[in-house]
């Protein structure tokens, strides 16, 4: 499976983002999908995972509240809905997909998308 993640951008403290992560392959109903992230001097985190079906999502405790991944078989996409947003939210943005949900690392990566949050 590919995968393209796109919507990031310069956003302001406190204001949202919507991120896309379009998946190219049949099988992608069949993959969990998972955003992580990597700042600058750090090293990747686990941000969101929502299994194949979307019945269960599972967040890192720094963004639980605040982000919310979604999912649209149909279209072979993941979101991450992502509100009130802090500085150290900055980091480049990856989706990622594994048969099974891995909030240690995933088979299949994408291309990250840049966020940046100002103060």
């Amino acid at each position: 499976v590919q995968l393209q993640a796109s919507g990031g951008g310069l956003v302001q403290a406190g204001g949202s983002l919507r991120l896309s992560c379009a998946a190219s392959g049949r099988t992608f109903s069949s993959y969990a999908m998972g955003w992580f992230r990597q700042a600058p001097g750090k090293e990747r985190e686990f941000v969101a995972a929502i299994s194949w079906s979307g019945g269960s999502t599972y967040y890192a405790d720094s963004v639980k509240g605040r982000f919310t991944i979604s999912r649209d078989n149909a279209k072979n996409t993941v979101y991450l809905q992502m509100n009130s947003l802090k500085p150290e939210d900055t980091a480049v943005y990856y989706c990622a997909a594994d048969p099974i949900v891995n909030p240690d690392g995933m088979d299949y990566w994408g291309k990250g998308t840049q966020v940046t949050v100002s103060s």
